[in-house]
């Protein structure tokens, strides 16, 4: 997908940039590299996650009460739109947390952060998430 090629490596080079003060010129090139790599890791394991979740989505269902139905599908999209409106940083470390199931030592190097910085951003993350759950309740 060339589209999705480009996106990547814009990405990683916006990530270079955001952090030039710490990588080594020398580096620069391995870097864009390895950000580019990881960032295709993660869009692969999110298809395998969107996948795995439409599969489960689309199993019969006609035995259930269509308000329930309805009232999940509003529920999911209120979910969807909450972990959306988050900032980046927050968002990416949840989804890797939460969806992908990675721990906080393999978020910390996947992003290039320490293990306290991503707990930081998940927590506040959560928090957000918890403030969107209490107003819709």
């Amino acid at each position: 997908d060339e589209g999705l090629s480009q996106d990547l490596a814009q990405e990683a080079f916006v990530r270079m940039w955001n952090n030039c003060q710490d990588v080594n010129p020398e580096a620069a090139k391995g870097y864009v590299f390895r950000a580019a790599n990881n960032l295709l890791l993660n869009h692969y394991e999110h298809q395998k996650v969107v996948l795995k979740f439409e599969k489960q989505d689309h199993k019969d269902r006609s035995h259930e009460d269509p308000a329930y139905l309805m009232e999940e599908q509003q529920l999911k999209e209120q979910l969807e739109a909450a972990i959306s409106a988050l900032p980046e940083k927050q968002r990416e470390a949840f989804l890797l947390s939460r969806i992908e199931k990675k721990t906080y030592n393999e978020i910390a190097e996947m992003l290039g952060i320490s293990r306290q910085a991503v707990e930081k951003r998940i927590y506040s993350a959560l928090d957000k998430l918890r403030k969107v759950s209490e107003k819709i309740r």
